[in-house]
């Protein structure tokens, strides 16, 4: 009873603020993210090999903005981005227009900037570096720089529910926590294997658990997250043993303890794991 009245309070003390029980910040890759940086500090510990060639999933997308630089970093064959968030999906799917009209525009520039210098002096020779500037552009192209149709092909974001329903995975960075508030310990076990399910052997798992303390900081965004708290016997720092041991991963590692970048708070090991 008590515990309730103390939901009650903390709901009614932020009535005029908006409470976000999924975890769906409207400005989360600010809150995270040195100002100072040029990209998420996360995508400098990851492997091209991890996603070339691959067709990926983003749970707990937000903005798409990592979602849509996996895919030009790493050359991804296809990425979606789901999120519980109706509005994240479509500002994720703004993101992707705008993001795309820069690459092709960027591409146009580079075109008329190569036509320019096709002068009598210079052919044979701009001939030569033109054709090896192909070769390297068709690589970008075809996937790290993709034009504004290209992008589209590989780039798609949609409002779902996982634990509901879905199909495809690859990555689920730090959503694990809002998925346990919100349903339980039996969710958390719904999610662990419905995604080893979906991949593919060879495949992997990019999780971003997040530490108990932070659960306890966030407990009472909602009367659900409340009770759960309060039932949750399945703790971050038993996931691993959980992801092995009884959902079926054959072996997983840490590649992070630190990422410099990261805003204090969010500096958190990244576990792989491969089916």
């Amino acid at each position: 009873m008590a515990a309730q009245e103390e939901v009650k309070k903390n709901v009614a003390n932020r009535k005029r603020k908006q409470v976000f029980i999924y975890g769906n910040y409207k400005n989360y890759y600010g809150y995270r993210i040195n100002r100072n940086q040029k990209e998420d500090p996360r995508l400098m510990v990851m492997k091209r090999e991890w996603f070339e060639g691959k067709d990926c999933l983003d749970i707990g997308c937000n903005q798409g903005l990592i979602t849509i630089e996996i895919v030009k970093k790493f050359f991804c064959r296809s990425i979606l981005g789901i999120d519980i968030d109706g509005g994240l999906i479509e500002t994720a799917n703004w993101n992707l227009r705008k993001i795309a009209r820069i690459e092709h525009s960027n591409h146009k520039s580079k075109e008329a900037s190569d036509s320019q210098i096709l002068d009598g002096s210079n052919y044979s020779k701009h001939k030569v570096s033109q054709a090896s500037d192909g070769e390297i552009f068709y690589g970008q192209h075809d996937a790290s720089s993709p034009s504004e149709g290209n992008i589209f092909e590989r780039v798609s974001f949609r409002k779902e529910n996982f634990i509901e329903g879905l199909r495809g995975c690859s990555e689920n960075l730090s959503v694990t926590k809002w998925i346990h508030l919100n349903w339980g310990d039996d969710g958390l076990i719904t999610l662990f294997v419905k995604i080893w399910k979906l991949l593919r052997p060879g495949g992997i798992l990019l999780l971003e658990p997040q530490p108990w303390s932070s659960y306890k900081k966030n407990r009472l965004v909602s009367e659900t997250a409340m009770a759960n708290y309060n039932e949750i016997t399945l703790h971050p720092d038993e996931f691993r043993d959980i992801l092995l041991d009884k959902v079926g991963f054959r072996s997983a590692e840490v590649i992070t303890g630190s990422l410099s970048g990261t805003v204090v708070g969010f500096d958190r090991p990244i576990f792989v794991f491969h089916k």
